[in-house]
């Protein structure tokens, strides 16, 4: 009954986890408002066609920092509660819609006290986890403030701004991009859209007559002009400040991208005799329902545009459910929770391998099933995001640390069908994990599906190029984190020198150091010490093939594109650096100047070297590769550096403090 208990617990767990991910995929019944059908409807943003979701989606990863709004403050005590939030499509309809009840959201985060004290802000927020959050309306009279020291802050290098000029940059640029948002659809003192747009139609032939009038110096209507007129200043000043273009092309003949605001499109509208857009009168229906509380007459609206829209923008409308589905399954997000557990797992099966092997295997097999569900979550977030790009994997920073994150994974879980003893899932694991996060940091700068620089714009070498460089950059990470492993192991525990069974698990029982048959020594045995070392020089192999191959690639998609194979800009410089660092392992390596402790410690070395060619150069603020100076991007490549120089300073420390060579110190010479 033990036996079976143990074998039934992984797919226990397994099963927990394939649950959440079917939940995900079955549809969320809609409610009064049709909110779903409305975020699907498509926009253009940056150059592409994306869903009004995805608008408000990352407006508010910018000023918030999260892709929803808590509607009441959550207690620390009631932690396993999950109050209630307005999602981003709604709450981006309360913008555009409803802006004076979306000023009472708290959305705007500010944490330098200097900063707040300066706006005469303290007691006006929310405060959750150290961290203050205000609503609109609690910033209106210090708006002069913010412009001022805004537009001081902007006119000052990033890498020279102050910590409190960083945060005047972030709350005006929060600012602004929702002022844009109040006038994406209507005028913010608009109450009924509808209404208005029947009188502006009404306004517009009277109007038109008396402007043609007074321009050409005869008696006109003043009435009939004053109200043509204020009607066309308010359409202008929507035209300006518009985000979104939401009005889609009416004319078969007209391009696909010649979308407009709906500031523009009503301009035209008077200067044309008044004839509305299909889009603009359903829009505007919504609206009006929407203000005025009739769910009904919303979701008609609605659904008539989509309607609409299947016929005249087909592919548009694909686009946007698409996006809008990829937004809500969130794949990299449970993904990262499912790495959290199965590097949790791993981590434990490692712990107990000598104290409770069976208990030891489970954990290991529960890990292994999970790091696999959270990579085919991966790969198909990865696969659907391409579909939606229409583009290769890696196109930006962003996309790279999702790639990185997945090729991590691969190798992983390929090491730990070799050698079963829960290193290969955990390196799976926590670099998926770390490199996720990565990537949802980087997703709070915006849009992270924007088009691509017309000089870069190249399929194939892009494919070709950037691909294989990173698939060298997740062979660096992995076999940096081997050695990590062998490094806080060997110190630390016992466990690097139990012996591997001929499938590749951890003989539990037998394996004791003193009872190696023949006296053989840690050198010649296969242990989880012997098979470390060729995990990790195989791994090295593998980033140095893919980094130079990679580096080659990026120079001829350099000539390309600009017209020379190479001119040392600091992007290839870094490349350069890993095809060197790999190759100075492998010489040394094969030279025999380093054996197993060697190899980890350059492997780890190796992390540093990977980490400043992936980030580093980027935020240096020259060459052809830099993507901005980021002070918190820089604050975490140097905490990330100095770790891993402390791990290779206990990686040299003397062999008899390892405790998994304590009793055998002679099976290595001391350079190890």
């Amino acid at each position: 009954m033990k036996n079976l208990l143990y074998k039934l617990i992984p797919w226990g767990l397994l099963a927990v986890f394939v649950a959440e991910v079917v939940a995900l995929l079955l549809p969320r019944p809609e409610g009064g408002f049709h909110w779903q059908a409305f975020g699907r409807l498509p926009v253009l943003l940056n150059g592409r066609v994306q869903p009004f979701d995805s608008v408000g989606r990352n407006a508010l990863l910018q000023i918030r920092g999260t892709a929803s709004v808590p509607l009441v403050e959550k207690k620390s005590y009631e932690f396993w509660k999950h109050p209630p939030k307005l999602r981003a499509t709604e709450w981006l309809a309360e913008v555009m819609m409803q802006p004076e009840r979306a000023d009472t959201r708290p959305i705007f985060l500010i944490h330098h006290p200097d900063l707040i004290n300066e706006l005469d802000l303290r007691g006006k927020g929310l405060e959750k986890s150290g961290l203050f959050y205000f609503a609109y309306r609690d910033l209106t009279n210090a708006l002069p403030t913010i412009e001022r020291e805004g537009r001081q802050a902007l006119g000052v290098e990033s890498s020279a701004r102050t910590a409190y000029q960083r945060q005047v940059v972030k709350l005006h640029h929060g600012l602004t991009l929702y002022h844009r948002l109040k006038y994406s659809l209507q005028p913010e003192e608009t109450r009924d859209f509808a209404a208005e747009l029947h009188a502006f139609q009404q306004a517009v032939p009277p109007g038109m007559a008396a402007l043609r009038a007074q321009q050409a110096g005869q008696p006109f209507d003043q009435a009939a002009f004053d109200t043509f007129v204020g009607f066309l200043q308010a359409y202008d000043h929507l035209m300006r400040l518009a985000y979104p273009l939401i009005v889609p092309p009416t004319a078969a003949t007209a391009p696909r991208d010649d979308w407009r605001n709906m500031g523009q499109a009503l301009f035209e509208a008077g200067m044309h005799g008044g004839e509305l857009a299909p889009a603009i009168s359903w829009l505007a229906a919504a609206s009006s329902a929407y203000a005025q509380n009739q769910p009904a007459a919303f979701n008609a609206a609605v659904s008539a545009y989509r309607d609409w829209l299947e016929v005249q923008a087909s592919r548009e409308v694909r686009k946007g459910r698409a996006e809008f589905f990829f937004n809500n399954l969130q794949p990299f997000l449970h993904a990262l929770i499912m790495y959290v557990c199965a590097f949790v797992l791993a981590a434990g099966a490692m712990l107990t391998l000598r104290l409770w092997p069976r208990g030891s295997e489970t954990l290991r097999r529960s890990a292994f099933y999970i790091a696999v569900l959270a990579l085919i979550v991966h790969t198909a977030g990865l696969l659907l995001r391409m579909w939606l790009e229409r583009r290769p994997p890696v196109t930006n920073l962003y996309s790279s640390a999702i790639f990185i994150g997945w090729a991590v994974a691969v190798l992983g879980v390929v090491l730990e069908r070799v050698y079963r003893v829960g290193i290969g899932v955990a390196a799976a694991a926590l670099i998926g994990f770390m490199t996720l996060i990565i990537a949802h940091n980087l997703a709070l700068g915006g849009d992270t599906m924007e088009m691509m620089r017309a000089v870069l714009d190249s399929n194939f070498w892009l494919t070709s190029h950037v691909i294989t460089i990173t698939l060298g950059y997740a062979g660096m990470y992995v076999a940096g984190f081997l050695g990590i492993v062998y490094v806080l192991v060997g110190v630390s525990t016992p466990l690097l020198g139990l012996r591997l069974t001929a499938e590749g698990q951890a003989e539990t029982v037998a394996a004791e150091r003193d009872s190696l048959s023949g006296g053989a020594s840690l050198a010649t045995t296969n242990t989880i010490h012997k098979a470390l070392g060729r995990m990790v020089y195989g791994t090295i192999c593998f980033a140095a093939l893919f980094s130079f191959v990679g580096t080659v690639l990026g120079g001829i998609w350099a000539d390309q594109s600009w017209g020379r194979f190479w001119g040392w800009d600091p992007k290839e410089n870094g490349a350069l650096l890993i095809v060197l660092w790999c190759a100075a392992i492998l010489h040394a390596r094969r030279g025999g100047w380093i054996r197993e402790r060697g190899l980890m410690n350059m492997a780890i070395f190796g992390n540093i070297v990977t980490a400043f060619s992936w980030f580093g150069v980027n935020m240096l603020g020259v060459g052809l590769h830099s993507y901005g100076f980021m002070e918190a991007g820089f604050k975490w490549i140097v905490i990330f550096a100095v770790s891993q120089v402390a791990i290779i300073a206990l990686g040299l420390l003397p062999l008899n403090w390892w405790r998994s060579f304590r009793r055998d110190n002679a099976a290595l010479p001391a350079g190890g």
